[in-house]
């Protein structure tokens, strides 16, 4: 990523520019809107049940809706689904779902309008965590292998004018990837590069890329590097963003708000899904407010900024900045400000300042467009925090700008973003500070955060957005990380009700990330960063996981929670209450 394209990207909103793709007759690409898509979680071989869902994601204002495919059956059922979402007058796209299946991927490119394939298991093997050693013959024959897989695949694909959505997920790359290039963000770029090379070479252009994680910086990381990949082969293909398994309730729509903003802001993103652990119906809304958000700042008054010296725009590093009373900067895990009186706060996640008045720090609020000459004094000043509040419609390129000049003027003092918003809707809240906290926070550059709704009836419920957004960028944790599918067609139980139980039993318990999937097909790998799983193996039946490895299979549901506490008891990672 060359400093010109970051530093655009960075400090002053525009659509990166794509070639568009056409799904089902609904294009997408940087010459239209940005597009909200949802998935259903009816089984598809219930055809009509999933064709009244389809048509409720549809009228809540989903511009695509996806379907699970497991198997050919299940992509003939989402042909089906379309005829008769057509005989009732709905015309919303689908997207047909396909993992570790290619024949069902076949069969959909004949029936639906866009065929999602994961390059970590399309032609690849399913995962076992083996290390692999290839020579570099070995390795030319496996690409080769993918060619010869792709080919007829686009071919059939390019017949009947369905699109391709090559779909990367952290959890769920190949050995062979992680073997040569490890989990990182860096393998599940080569892993679509791959794919994409064939596809270019073969001329075929309807492809939408994404790149999922639920783990926000290596998904942020992950699309950053794809796209400097795509610039560097002169590639411009669209992109879908998510942040996968994101939860339920407020932390998912923070945890999503954070991902997708941050590089939304950076005018990326052609097409977007929040994905919760509750009905699809509600995601739209959710995913549409982020939109709305986001691109209400195109055309705002240029901000002036540049990238300071030496910064890595694809993996950033915490800025150094003294430390200030013992514990303000000087890498510390950074601050949370409230406007909030203690008694307003009942639970056990308390700011660290209520105020910036009443404390020994020399707290120093500045417009994000002062000069940064004129702070320089600060640097003679120990007990100085410099706190900043935006100076454009643009939030986050207002205050990223001066955060790089304070860095190459070498004000060395530890610095603090101050927002502020009248939002008297908690979704709205959440998306806002989400999108704009974590733009920021994701750079590496804060040391804290001050987040005010004066006009929000419910000031505890603002410090915790607060914190959610540290959480979400890995940089503060304060409570339980629950990695929580969306419900989908896959999904063995309850989702709903079952992550509310599992949030009841360990919501104590801060130190861990707890993975709640609903099913075999991606819950190892997408939980791969959890310290434990609760994994649907069967319609009744739960596997517990310890990491990746499975410690328990097939438990009745009844008794599984009871079982998983027991587990974490186990490896003595349980606190009391």
């Amino acid at each position: 990523m060359n400093t010109k394209q970051t530093d655009n990207g960075y400090f002053n909103y525009a659509r990166r520019k794509t070639v568009s793709v056409n799904v089902g007759g609904t294009p997408l690409g940087s010459d239209f809107s940005v597009r909200v898509q949802s998935m259903t979680n009816t089984a598809t071989d219930d055809v009509e049940r999933s064709a009244e869902q389809c048509t409720r994601i549809a009228q809540a204002g989903a511009h695509y809706v996806r379907l699970t495919a497991q198997g050919v059956r299940q992509a003939e059922s989402i042909g089906m689904i379309r005829n008769l979402l057509r005989k009732q007058g709905c015309n919303v796209p689908l997207v047909a779902d396909i993992h570790f299946n290619p024949r069902a991927a076949f069969a959909a490119a004949a029936l639906t309008d866009k065929v999602r394939i994961n390059p970590g298991n399309f032609v690849d093997p399913a995962r076992t965590f083996k290390q692999l050693e290839y020579t570099d013959e070995e390795y030319r024959a496996e690409l080769q292998r993918i060619h010869d897989t792709l080919v007829p695949f686009i071919e059939l694909c390019r017949e009947h004018g369905t699109a391709v959505r090559l779909g990367v997920n952290h959890g769920s790359l190949s050995d062979r990837i992680m073997s040569r290039y490890g989990n990182t963000a860096a393998g599940m770029v080569e892993s679509v590069m791959e794919f994409l090379r064939v596809f270019v070479e073969q001329n075929f252009m309807e492809v939408v890329i994404s790149m999922k994680a639920s783990n926000v910086v290596v998904m942020v990381e992950a699309v950053r590097r794809l796209v400097e990949a795509m610039d560097k082969e002169d590639m411009h293909f669209p992109l879908h963003l998510g942040v996968t398994e994101a939860g339920f309730g407020e932390d998912g729509r923070v945890k999503s708000a954070v991902g997708i903003g941050t590089l939304m802001a950076q005018g990326l993103g052609d097409t977007i899904r929040v994905s919760l652990s509750e009905d699809p119906e509600v995601e739209v809304p959710v995913a549409n407010k982020l939109v709305e958000y986001i691109t209400s700042r195109e055309g705002h008054a240029p901000i002036n900024g540049h990238l300071s010296a030496g910064y890595n725009a694809l993996a950033p590093a915490r800025r150094k900045s003294i430390l200030v009373d013992g514990r303000v900067g000087g890498g510390k895990q950074p601050i949370v400000i409230a406007s909030c009186n203690p008694s307003d706060i009942k639970g056990n996640i308390k700011p660290d300042f209520y105020g910036i008045d009443d404390t020994s720090i020399h707290f120093v609020e500045v417009k994000a467009d002062t000069p940064v000459e004129s702070l320089k004094h600060l640097n003679d000043d120990p007990q100085a925090v410099l706190v900043i509040t935006p100076a454009s419609v643009n939030v986050p390129g207002s205050v990223l700008a001066m955060l790089h000049a304070l860095v190459d003027a070498d004000i060395n003092c530890p610095t603090v973003m101050h927002v502020k918003y009248e939002d008297t809707d908690s979704e709205w809240l959440q998306v806002k500070a989400g999108a704009d906290l974590g733009a920021v926070l994701m750079s590496g550059l804060l040391d804290g955060v001050w987040l005010e709704a004066p006009q929000y009836p419910d000031q505890e419920e603002v410090v915790k957005i607060a914190f959610g957004a540290l959480q979400a960028a890995r940089l503060r944790t304060s409570k339980t990380e629950f990695i929580s599918c969306p419900s989908c067609g896959r999904t063995m139980f309850d989702l709903q009700t079952t992550v509310k139980r599992v949030q009841e039993a360990t919501a104590h318990l801060t130190h861990l990330k707890i993975g709640v999937m609903g099913c075999v097909v991606n819950g190892p790998g997408e939980m791969a960063d959890a310290d434990y799983g609760y994994v649907g193996a069967a319609r009744g039946k739960i596997s517990l996981y310890k990491n990746k490895e499975c410690i328990e299979k097939n438990i009745p549901e009844e008794e599984a929670i009871t079982r998983l506490v027991d587990l974490i008891k186990q490896n003595n990672d349980w606190v009391d209450p």
